[in-house]
């Protein structure tokens, strides 16, 4: 057994990733404090060819240092948009026929194992604060809340954690569809 070498990865280029058939997911991330998270977000929604991000509220934007540390340049590949606000955002998302869904534990959150969306019509999920999750308000305008089941001590995941976990199942579920 040999590692792969870089070249016979045969990854696409930016610009044929940009012109790529993309998983019709919007990552909707609200008031994410930590640039390493953001990066980390940005790398795996490139590997996963996600439609975009939407950086919400106080959610940092490209270009920056610590963003760039671990986006590795996929802040480049994968689109992005600003909004000062996730209510907008939403607002947006939903006059555009997208399914919204939170990545939050809730009284009505659904496991991801038995989550069967219709990708097809496209769907953005959102991912919140790392202390605070996702704003009361923002949730009152979701179509539903995905969860992670979990059986240790801890309470939560790190959120480039469920990110990755998250994207994959959907990746997993649409790629058929899509790539």
């Amino acid at each position: 057994m040999r590692k792969l070498k870089m070249s016979e990865l045969n990854r696409l280029s930016v610009q044929e990733f940009k012109s790529a058939r993309k998983l019709p997911v919007v990552i909707v991330l609200d008031n994410i404090r930590s640039q390493n998270n953001i990066g980390s977000i940005f790398r795996t929604a490139d590997a996963f060819r996600c439609q975009a991000i939407y950086l919400c509220g106080i959610t940092a934007t490209p270009p920056h240092r610590e963003i760039q540390k671990t986006a590795l340049g996929a802040t480049d590949s994968v689109s992005w948009k600003y909004y000062t606000d996730t209510l907008q955002t939403i607002q947006d998302l939903k006059i555009a026929n997208y399914k919204i869904y939170a990545v939050e534990q809730t009284d009505k959150s659904i496991p991801i194992d038995a989550f069967d969306p219709d990708i097809r019509s496209g769907i953005a999920v959102i991912f919140g604060n790392e202390v605070s999750g996702i704003d009361d308000q923002v949730l009152m305008q979701v179509d539903g809340c995905i969860e992670i089941p979990q059986s240790g001590t801890k309470h939560s995941l790190n959120i480039s954690i469920a990110a990755g976990i998250v994207l994959w199942d959907l990746y997993q579920k649409g790629k058929k569809l899509f790539i």
